[in-house]
């Protein structure tokens, strides 16, 4: 059973840093994506960044690029997140897809059907 499980959310200034950790257990596939979601209140669910185990570099969205950092080891997924901003306040998720041999080439961003989600953890970006 596939199950992974979000920590490391929190309270934080502007400018401030976390990193959020994403444990996968039973996360045996050779071919498989890898992404961070946020929910922000009133707004859709937005993807911050992903990687494919493809190539194995991280996509990132136009507004964390240069401030968060996607990072995997072993059965480890981190998001490192500097200079926070109160937008970026919201419940991160990470979610988890077994892709077929033929599907590694589609960059990750551009994937939906994301099989295994975590449940979450917040953070709060205010002084």
């Amino acid at each position: 059973q596939v199950q992974l499980v979000e920590s490391g959310g929190g309270q934080v200034q502007p400018g401030g840093a976390l990193r959020l950790s994403c444990a996968l257990s039973g996360f045996t596939f050779r071919h498989y994506a890898i992404v961070w979601f946020r929910q922000i209140p009133g707004k859709e669910h937005e993807e911050v960044s992903c990687i494919s185990s493809g190539d194995g570099r991280p996509w990132y969205a136009d507004f964390v690029r240069g401030r968060f950092t996607f990072s995997k080891d072993k059965n480890m997924v981190y998001l490192q997140m500097r200079s926070l901003e109160a937008d970026d306040s919201g419940v991160y998720y990470c979610a988890a897809e077994q892709l077929a041999y033929g599907d590694q080439s589609i960059p990750c961003q551009l994937l939906f059907d994301w099989d295994y989600w975590g449940k979450g953890t917040p953070v709060t970006v205010s002084r």
